[in-house]
């Protein structure tokens, strides 16, 4: 048990529309970022070599990666969202409408809003909760990215 807030089913599902969470900052720095790149293969210069991308982008130097800040939603997610009681696991079950809509410079922080859209029964035993995300950069107006994530639980037999 992680000690996050438990909440009943039909809690839960009141809370739709709601703001579930703002998570504490994180700093988004350039060993961050280098071992992102690593992990994902992707070594594009923008991400990876500071004195090259202050010279050749408008971005002042590096910049994350889109799917570091996309991946960086789950640990913030488990920081501030409540956990449904009676739950057996939890799934990733997929995002919709993902945008990368400014991009986090090495060095920033982030923060993820979280806010539930909607709770759905999918099967019996099986509960799809779909969350509003943004993850704000310090700052900034602009937030770095804003999608739909799809979270399957499934629940604990009865």
């Amino acid at each position: 048990m992680s000690g996050r807030t438990q909440l009943s089913l039909a809690d839960f599902a009141a809370k739709q529309g709601q703001v579930l969470g703002v998570s504490d900052w994180v700093e988004i720095d350039q060993a961050r970022i280098d071992a992102f790149a690593e992990v994902g293969d992707d070594h594009q210069f923008i991400h990876v070599d500071p004195e090259r991308a202050a010279a050749e982008t408008p971005f002042g130097g590096t910049i994350a990666h889109g799917f570091l800040t996309l991946a960086l939603l789950v640990p913030l997610g488990a920081t501030v969202l409540p956990e449904l009681a009676g739950r057996a696991m939890g799934i990733n079950y997929g995002l919709e409408k993902v945008r990368f809509l400014a991009p986090v410079r090495a060095g920033k922080r982030v923060r993820g809003h979280f806010t539930l859209l909607e709770l759905s029964e999918r099967q019996p035993g099986q509960v799809l909760l779909r969350y509003g995300v943004t993850l704000e950069i310090e700052g900034e107006e602009k937030p770095a990215l804003a999608a739909e994530w799809l979270a399957l639980s499934v629940m604990q037999s009865q």
